[in-house]
């Protein structure tokens, strides 16, 4: 029997990844610290992903930056998923030292354990971000194509919030980003999935074990957090229709994302994780399509059959991109990965799943406040 250990494995992509991976067959332990902004405060009764998990797998309370939570969750492990995280964009801005020391210290801490003692680890899968890329990939029409440098406070002031060519300020066209594109973040999250996926990528094939570094592009579905407001716009704009609230739709509503379903990402990662042809790899999960935020909200709206005002207000956070999805090619002629579900139906299974759920507090409010104490919320 195959060990996997899911590091971050009872949040949202781990816990789904953690069931379809018991379902083949495989053993699983999980290595997870039950952060309270995911789980709340007793996850036994206020985390469904949790309670989805618990009993299930070899599940240890402990956190990815101890050396002995990490050394005794590698033991006996074939292949590594690295999932555990501190996520969020717009927190990882104030949060420095949080998210440098869990994503990138916790990496280098359980590289360290596998570099330096005795382990039947073979494969290493670590969880990259679309957010690595910064702004996408363009094409200008007097430069080719092009990688748009941060977008300026002062155009955005003034409602402007398209990408500029970096050469000849011209207008640029969006096109999909592919794994060679440059790297250049544009957040300290972005900067930490970076250098995760760079140790993973070095470090591996020094000590003989495959590594593979998977960029997904913005992950939603059943399961996802309605309570956690650092989560995506999905899971916030529910929470707040659900409680009445406005939707603040930032910039002009046209920014657009990747949007790709849990159970596309689950596939993704097992498809990895069996075939050897993933090895030494990076890959782009995603759709390969784009949607904007304001068809995003105007589809909730619709599904839940609400009223709930929305205003496309101008507002913008610094460190956000304004435009990014993926060339998806190659995971699809390497393993013949498939996206099975489009925004559409993505997007049905999703509000469905919300329709059912008690609806919590709706902490939107308290996140910008504090992005807004930071300067970094216009």
């Amino acid at each position: 029997m195959t060990n996997i250990l899911i590091t971050g494995g009872a949040g949202f992509i781990g816990s789904n990844l953690a069931l379809k991976f018991i379902e083949k067959g495989y053993q699983v332990t999980i290595l997870d610290n039950l952060s309270p902004q995911i789980h709340g405060e007793n996850p036994k009764i206020t985390s469904p992903l949790y309670q989805s998990i618990d009993g299930k797998v070899d599940f240890i309370h402990g956190n990815v930056t101890n050396c002995e939570d990490c050394f005794k969750a590698l033991q006996n492990q074939n292949i590594v998923v690295h999932l555990a995280a501190e996520t969020g964009t717009g927190q990882s801005m104030y949060e420095i030292e949080k998210y440098t020391s869990v994503n990138i210290g916790g990496t280098a801490l359980l590289l360290d354990i596998l570099t330096n003692t005795q382990h039947s680890v073979k494969k290493f899968v670590v969880a990259s971000s679309r957010a690595i890329y910064g702004e996408g990939k363009y094409e200008c029409e007097k430069c080719g194509i092009v990688f748009p440098a941060t977008r300026l406070d002062k155009n955005m002031q003034s409602g402007d919030f398209e990408c500029k060519c970096p050469h000849c300020g011209n207008s640029v066209n969006l096109v999909a980003t592919t794994e060679n594109s440059k790297i250049h973040p544009t957040s300290v999250y972005g900067i930490t999935k970076q250098v995760q996926e760079q140790l993973v990528m070095t470090v591996c094939p020094t000590i003989g074990i495959a590594p593979i570094a998977l960029r997904y592009q913005n992950v939603y579905g059943a399961g996802q957090s309605l309570n956690n407001p650092y989560t995506g716009i999905l899971s916030i704009f529910s929470t707040r229709i659900k409680n009445g609230n406005c939707i603040n739709i930032f910039e002009d509503g046209k920014e657009t994302r990747d949007f790709v379903y849990i159970d596309d990402v689950v596939d993704a990662t097992v498809l990895v994780a069996e075939n050897d042809k993933a090895n030494n790899e990076v890959f782009n999960v995603g759709t390969g399509k784009t949607v904007d935020v304001q068809t995003v909200a105007d589809t909730l709206l619709k599904a839940y059959n609400s009223s709930a005002n929305t205003i496309v207000s101008g507002n913008y956070r610094l460190g956000d991109i304004r435009h990014n999805f993926a060339d998806i090619s190659k995971i699809q002629k390497l393993l013949n990965f498939k996206p099975q579900f489009t925004f559409e139906q993505g997007i049905e299974k999703f509000t469905t799943w919300v329709n059912s759920q008690d609806i919590g507090e709706d902490k939107y409010e308290e996140s910008i406040k504090k992005m807004k104490e930071k300067g970094l919320y216009r």
